[in-house]
């Protein structure tokens, strides 16, 4: 059941399509505190998650509930530092993650077996930075593209949204 709500097989393990994850790409339109938010919501997902997951893998467990926060952090930073060019903010962002993660990850699980002839960090880390790709640069982008959308963006500000400033 736990699983269930946290998004199934593919959210943890050797394939982590994070649809989470797409807020990162967020960090261009709205700042710092979505860096925080990124980072916070991470942390506690790998911790809620954690004891289900894991079990006998202990303190490499706890390497990916720390680490992967700090991941997380250091991805929307990018993409809020490279904001001008989005799309390139968010393949950063992306890659940040996939080869960060992904070449930590495989200590914890194999490989998926559709990438069995590469070594296991490598096919880790293949692993992990396309599924980041699609999560950041595909839908997290696609995501920001529509809530950047003036007929959407000005009614929240409006309302006391701070945007990011392009200068």
């Amino acid at each position: 059941m736990v699983q269930t709500i946290l998004g199934g097989p593919i959210t943890y393990g050797p394939v982590q399509l994070r649809v989470a994850d797409c807020l990162i790409a967020l960090s261009a339109l709205l700042g710092w505190p979505t860096v925080a938010g990124v980072t916070i919501g991470c942390f506690v997902g790998n911790i809620f998650y954690l004891p289900n997951l894991y079990g006998a893998f202990g303190s490499l467990a706890l390497v990916d509930a720390i680490v992967g926060p700090i991941v997380n952090f250091i991805a929307a930073s990018l993409v809020l530092l490279c904001r001008k060019r989005r799309l390139t903010a968010c393949v950063i962002g992306a890659l940040t993650v996939g080869i960060i993660v992904g070449g930590y990850l495989w200590l914890l699980f194999l490989p998926p077996e559709i990438l069995g002839f590469l070594p296991m960090w490598i096919a880790s880390i293949v692993s992990i930075t396309i599924s980041s790709l699609i999560a950041i640069a595909v839908i997290g982008y696609s995501l920001l593209i529509a809530l950047s959308q003036p007929k959407i963006i000005e009614p929240l500000k409006s309302r006391g949204l701070k945007v990011v400033k392009e200068n």
